[in-house]
């Protein structure tokens, strides 16, 4: 449960109040893994294609990404973040940064260490 309002608390956290956290996962991930299809994205967020579209959709319509033709397969549409999209997850990462970076100073130095190594398990955890 810990680790479940960690995360709610870092959501919250964000450049833009009325984003959901599936779009700013979607921008995170064509602004940290380049341009995705539909497919390919409905499929790295585990969503249905239909599901993605609407969210897409929505991204399009907000000037956060776009999209344009394959120019090897005029049959797939590859999606792109836009200036404005890096510039809001990068806004966003930057707030969840500031507000973990201030509430980790408030923690004793053993409180940290401890942090830390739980943070590598975590991380191994979720490699596996």
């Amino acid at each position: 449960m810990a680790t479940f309002r960690l995360s709610r608390r870092l959501r919250s956290q964000r450049a833009l109040d009325t984003m959901s956290d599936a779009q700013f996962a979607v921008l995170a991930t064509l602004k940290g893994h380049g341009p995705h299809t539909l497919g390919e994205l409905a499929e790295r967020e585990r969503v249905t294609a239909p599901s993605m579209n609407r969210t897409v959709n929505c991204l399009e319509e907000a000037g956060w990404i776009t999209r344009t033709p394959d120019e090897t397969d005029r049959r797939k549409v590859n999606i792109e973040i836009t200036t404005q999209g890096r510039e809001l997850v990068a806004e966003t990462v930057r707030r969840r940064d500031m507000w973990l970076a201030q509430v980790v100073a408030d923690l004793t130095p053993s409180q940290r260490r401890t942090l830390a190594r739980a943070a590598a398990i975590m991380s191994e955890v979720a490699a596996r």
